[in-house]
């Protein structure tokens, strides 16, 4: 079924999701896709299977009209928000959509902003935009709307529902997802504390860009959360990842 850089993706995908569970980040819902190498097509688990149990061969082969080319099952409902991310931006190759309760929080509060609060959160300096439709993106025109607010920006909220992050791989994808909590929750713990958040200014976000080390950082905290997975039993010690 594929190639062996197939094999690697769709267990990938499983990892991430399972990873996503432990985290808290991802419950009954949600899901993560991949660009499958060389085609207008993505992994992505199937819509009933619960999200802690993944596995490489459960994952299915999706092409931008939403046929199933691999697998078996049905897609994700919200199988919009990936083809059309994926169709609008070109240097995306990993989505993520979950319900975070952070991130949906956000969305409910009147004249309140989340910023880039941790150092890590520079990889959201452009902006992190809303999209104002609170219900199941269900439709091509749905998906179009959000992609368009997602612009060229590595986040966006989506409101009273969730949130999409996109990523370069699905590693960096799990490794965004544990930093946008983090940094959530630090703005959040500030504004319980009745005091006012203070975000990084530019001069602070230029000064973390310039000493960024992406690759090595993705790879220290994949390694991580991936042994932290085999040793909670929560990702078989045979995976190759």
């Amino acid at each position: 079924m594929g190639s062996n850089q197939d094999a690697m993706l769709r267990m990938q995908v499983a990892a991430t999701t399972r990873l996503l569970v432990m985290e808290n980040i991802m419950d009954y819902s949600g899901h993560v896709a991949v660009r499958a190498p060389g085609r207008d097509a993505f992994f992505i688990q199937s819509a009933a299977e619960p999200r802690s149990d993944v596995t490489p061969h459960s994952v299915l082969l999706v092409d931008f009209d939403g046929k199933v080319l691999e697998g078996e099952g049905r897609p994700p409902f919200e199988i919009p928000i990936h083809i059309e991310i994926f169709k609008a931006r070109p240097d995306v190759e990993a989505v993520v959509h979950c319900h975070m309760e952070l991130a949906i929080w956000f969305t409910m509060m009147e004249d309140v902003q989340l910023m880039p609060m941790r150092a890590r959160a520079i990889r959201w300096r452009s902006g992190i935009p809303t999209d104002d439709d609170p219900s199941h993106i269900k439709t091509t025109a749905q998906g179009r709307k959000l992609a368009a607010t997602l612009g060229p920006h590595h986040a966006a909220l989506m409101r009273a529902h969730g949130l999409v992050l996109t990523a370069e791989s699905l590693p960096a994808l799990l490794v965004d997802a544990v930093h946008f909590d983090e940094n959530a929750r630090a703005q959040f713990e500030v504004m319980k504390a009745g005091k006012k958040p203070m975000g990084l200014t530019e001069a602070e976000m230029e000064l973390v860009e310039h000493g960024e080390m992406r690759e090595f950082h993705v790879g220290k905290l994949w390694a991580y959360y991936v042994r932290k997975g085999v040793k909670q039993g929560l990702l078989p010690a045979d995976w190759q990842i």
